[in-house]
Formats: structure tokens, C-alpha cells, sequence
């Protein structure tokens, strides 16, 4: 993403912050003053990833037999590549995959597609001692139970080089195809039937990433993240929970509306439409619209630490800070757009700023911080929308959605801290 393009979207709306009322920060009696802190986290390694362990045709998830195909659709931007690994069933720890790099999946900006099995390689995983390929005591087909073989001398990852199988493209099949927009579908044919060493693949994982070595580097141990249990016994799911924690679009967050009020959050509530001012903040990310309409001590946090004028916050160290001010039975909410959507926002509801004895809080609260769509715009994928602020060709463009105000819960983005910490401190 080109942070210039998000920040002459936001430019026109933001620019009123510092000249509209409303927006000086402090209160009226000085009872307590604090300290509100947004920091910018996200720090996702992967764009996607995912498992393909269904057949195609099939019903059911299961081994691959020889004819047979897994098909894995997966978006992705230019600069990333593409990294999978499926088990060689008649081995012991053998399975195919890229070499760490991955595959390219854009050249000059154009789609890669096509026949990419020279991309593919086979390799031991180094967990578990080989026997004879198609015949040993320890392999998925004939061994006593899971991860029963002995373990592998070597204990690294490395390239199969044998003349005991035939070669890879005897065995399997990749081909990338278009499947229209960001997405693509991966398809890994077992071809190895008419060979002289047919054998099922097991289920498999697929990671888009920028970063090489995603899965595993040649020449090292195993990461402990699941690969393992692949490799031998064709078990993909604990790989593909861990690619799961740290896949998603890291995203910028734009400024912040607050308040500090009493009784019920007015910012916004759940199952009504938004107010004109919130649709501006959640579509476009400009608060400006939205604080004047809002009661008690309002205001917007739109500078980011180090910057000098208003604009997005980006990971990993973009931070905003407010100053508050509030008495006892004062309440915070506030609500900031999530920039690589088309009008989901974070909002803090209802934040008691004192406790049951009368203390000013103080710590981390992102825990209470929870994500919603606006309902006035059309959602596409997270980073991927044409009308979302990255890309969209000028503010509030995209078609009209005409829906209510609800609960997000796509993860990762749903599990606020993945994206952000939200922090109180009182000033002593």
C-alpha cells in the first residue's frame, strides 16, 4: 500500500481538525486528568493461508490417490509468493513443497499461471529416521499409530536427492490458475499412477507470504510450528492453526473520535443505522463529521506521534494520544476506522474512568475495544477492495450497503490486538 495515496483521501477532512470547536482537549472541573494511548500492532507475516484437504469431486476430506487433485483458492498482491507443502504417504518424513523463497505469483505486475511443477521439490523433514520408500514399518500406511518412527540422526530439513523414486514431476502436478480479481487456485494433481512408485499425498497447507521461509529453511531444525506432523503423518491442521495467528492484512488505523460522557455511548448503537458523522469516520476515516455531534467533552486524536500533521497511524509504532479530562461517573467511548475496510471501525464503549471506589483506572483495555461495520458500504476483502481508503479513486465511493450498525467477527481482525493497544494512564 502507498501510505501517500491514504493520506490525500483523508487530507481534505482532516484538515478542518485543527480549525473546528469541539476539539480542545481538557474539562470543566479538573477533578482527573489522563492519558489515552493508541498504538498500531498489526504485524502480519502472511496475506493468506490456509489447508486443502478435500479431493476435488470428493465429499470428504482425505488422501489424495493417484489421479486425483487438491484445490486451494487464495488471494494475493504483487511481491508475494506463494509456499506449500503436502506428504509423500509411502515415506517416512518426505513431503513436497517449494524451496523457501516460494513461488512468484506476479511478474511486472501480471498474473503467474500455468504448469509451475518446476517450483516443486521434495524434501525430508529431518523429524523421523527414513526406511525404504513404499515399504517401511514406520510409514502412514503401515505404521502402529502416529509419530511412532524413530527419530531422523540428522534432525534438519534438506532436499531428497534419490534415485530411489522417480522424479517429482512424475509424481505430482502444480498448476497455478487466474480464478478472477486478487485470487488464485492452486492445483496439485497426483500423477504418480502411472509411475513406478504410486503413492497418496496427504492433506496439505498453502501460505501467501513476502518474507521468505514461511514453513521451513534448508539446513535447519524443524520451526516446531506443525510441520512435523505433515510430514509424517499427513496431519496438516496444527500447521495450518499456526499460519492462521499470523495471517491477515496489516492495516493502518486513522484518527480517533472520543468522548467523555455520561449514561449511554453516543456514538453509536448496535442494530440502528450510523449517524452521517460515523459513516464518514468509518468509510473515509475522518472524524470531523462525527464529533461535533457528539455530547460531553469530545474531541478527535489526529496527529500520530512524530508527525506533523493529521494522517493514519501505521504498524508497527504508530501511535496516537489524547488528553482527558473527567469526574467521577464519567464514561469514555471512542472509535476509529480500520483503513483496509470499507467501513468497519474499533469503538470503546462506555469505558468507566473510575472504579467502584472512586480510583481513576489505569492500564491496558484493549480487551474491551471491539470492531463493527458500519453498515453503509459494501464490504470486499480486508485489503483488497477497490472502494476501501487505500485504493478507492476519491472519498465516499463505494455502492451503498443500507444496512445496520454490527458486531464484526472475522478474525483476525475481530480479536482487537491483533491491530492495536488501547491504554489509560491518569495523569498523577
Amino acid at each position: 500500500m502507498k501510505r501517500r495515496s491514504i493520506q490525500v483521501l483523508l487530507a481534505v477532512l482532516l484538515a478542518l481538525l485543527v480549525a473546528m470547536p469541539g476539539y480542545a482537549q481538557g474539562g470543566d472541573d479538573g477533578s482527573q486528568r489522563f492519558v489515552v494511548s493508541v498504538d498500531n500492532v498489526s504485524s502480519f507475516s502472511f496475506h493468506d493461508s490456509g489447508v486443502f484437504n478435500t479431493p476435488v469431486g470428493s465429499g470428504s476430506a482425505g488422501a489424495l490417490a493417484p489421479g486425483g487433485a487438491y484445490k486451494w483458492t487464495f488471494r494475493a498482491k504483487p511481491g508475494d509468493q506463494l509456499s506449500f507443502a503436502t506428504m509423500v504417504v509411502q515415506s517416512n518424513d518426505w513431503f513436497f513443497a517449494p524451496a523457501e523463497p516460494g513461488i512468484p505469483l506476479y511478474k511486472d505486475g501480471i498474473k503467474m499461471t500455468g504448469d509451475v511443477t518446476d517450483y516443486a521439490l521434495l524434501w525430508d523433514a529431518g523429524t523421523e529416521g527414513d526406511g525404504m520408500p513404499g515399504s517401511g514399518p514406520f510409514q502412514a500406511p503401515r505404521q502402529p499409530g502416529p509419530d511412532t518412527g524413530p527419530d531422523d540422526p540428522m534432525g534438519y530439513v534438506r532436499r531428497v536427492l534419490t534415485d530411489l523414486i522417480p522424479p517429482t514431476d512424475e509424481l505430482v502436478k502444480v498448476t497455478l490458475e487466474d480464478a478472477g480479481s486478487s485470487r488464485f487456485t492452486l492445483r496439485i494433481e497426483n500423477i504418480s499412477g502411472a509411475s513406478s512408485f504410486p503413492t497418496p499425498l496427504a492433506p496439505g497447507v498453502g501460505v501467501v507470504h513476502m518474507a521468505p521461509a514461511p514453513l521451513f529453511v534448508n539446513g535447519h531444525p524443524d520451526f516446531g510450528m506443525g510441520l512435523e506432523a505433515l510430514a509424517e503423518d499427513g496431519a496438516a491442521g496444527g500447521l495450518a492453526d499456526a499460519l492462521a495467528t499470523h495471517t491477515g492484512i496489516n492495516t493502518p488505523l486513522a484518527p480517533v473520535a472520543y468522548t467523555v460522557h455520561r449514561g449511554y455511548n453516543p456514538v453509536f448503537t448496535t442494530g440502528q443505522r450510523a449517524s452521517s458523522g460515523l459513516e464518514t469516520l468509518a468509510e473515509d476515516g475522518a472524524p470531523t463529521g462525527l464529533v461535533p455531534m457528539l455530547p460531553g467533552k469530545a474531541g478527535a486524536a489526529a496527529v500520530g506521534r512524530g508527525a506533523n500533521s493529521p494522517g493514519p497511524i501505521f504498524p508497527p509504532e504508530g501511535n496516537y494520544q489524547f488528553e482527558i479530562t473527567a469526574s467521577r461517573g464519567d464514561r469514555l467511548s471512542v472509535a476509529m476506522m480500520l483503513v483496509q475496510s470499507n467501513d468497519w471501525f474499533y469503538s470503546l464503549q462506555n469505558q468507566a474512568l473510575f472504579d467502584a471506589a472512586g480510583e481513576p483506572i489505569e492500564g491496558d483495555f484493549t480487551h474491551a475495544v471491539e470492531l463493527y461495520d458500519a453498515g453503509t458500504e459494501v464490504d470486499e476483502p480486508v485489503g483488497y477492495g477497490a472502494y476501501q481508503a487505500p485504493r478507492q479513486p476519491s472519498l465516499n465511493r463505494g455502492p451503498a450497503e443500507g444496512g445496520t450498525i454490527q458486531r464484526v467477527t472475522q478474525m483476525p481482525y475481530a480479536q482487537a490486538s491483533k491491530v492495536l493497544h488501547l491504554t489509560i494512564t491518569p495523569i498523577r
